[in-house]
């Protein structure tokens, strides 16, 4: 399962790039008005650093606008991708720009039926949103599962992006139910890193460590291949 950071602040998308493990970045309207910057610049900066897929959402609400919308964005890299809502202007911008070969995400996407018209719309990624459907008591592990499910069946090629993920054991469970993507919040990353039995470990190896006499492991190499 490829991984996302849900974020347009581009302090945290370089620290977890630092990693190595970031496969793109998504964003949304709220994202971007939080960071209190130029729209276009943010996109054009993350898609430098990520060099990866990078969701950026359209505002007009009509068909024409999102197309043209869609076009534009996509001239900024590459690596963007065109976010759409899931509505009807949303599934027919989403055919026209997948005709023009321009990838998209449709998100805000709640029940299986909805991911099955965005996948014959064409769209590259479908974002289920897992958070808020446990919110309203169902399970979106479900929701991921069935349209796993649903776009085997049928061979569709638009891949399932788990969103809303608050926590570590979502990524999990995306992950188990097969979703080809998850999209983390910076915190939710950060927190999936930790676990204490991990923190004392490491404590009680440095600790055994520190009664080495010589703990200098590159001085001790280059002594041992200098003798060979």
């Amino acid at each position: 399962m490829k991984l996302f950071l849900d974020t347009a602040n581009v302090d945290e998308i370089r620290e977890i790039a630092a990693w190595g493990i970031l496969d793109g970045v998504t964003t949304n309207p709220s994202l971007i008005a939080s960071e209190g910057r130029d729209f276009i610049q943010v996109i054009a900066e993350i898609c430098d650093i990520v060099k990866g897929p990078t969701s950026a959402e359209v505002i007009a609400q009509d068909v024409a606008g999102m197309v043209r919308e869609g076009r534009m964005l996509a001239k900024i890299s590459e690596h963007v991708v065109v976010k759409l809502p899931l509505t009807e202007a949303g599934i027919a911008a989403t055919s026209v720009l997948s005709k023009d070969g321009i990838r998209t995400n449709v998100t805000l996407c709640f029940q299986p039926v909805q991911a099955l018209l965005a996948a014959k719309a064409g769209a590259t990624y479908i974002s289920p949103f897992v958070g808020r459907v446990d919110d309203v008591s169902w399970d979106g592990n479900d929701l991921i599962e069935q349209i796993v499910g649903i776009y085997l069946n049928g061979d569709h090629q638009t891949q399932v992006l788990a969103a809303s993920i608050r926590h570590p054991l979502h990524l999990v469970q995306a992950a188990l139910a097969g979703a080809d993507v998850a999209t983390c919040p910076y915190k939710v990353l950060k927190a999936a890193l930790k676990h204490p039995l991990t923190d004392i470990g490491n404590e009680r190896f440095l600790a055994d460590w520190s009664k080495v006499g010589d703990q200098d492991i590159v001085g001790q190499v280059e002594r041992f291949l200098a003798k060979r």
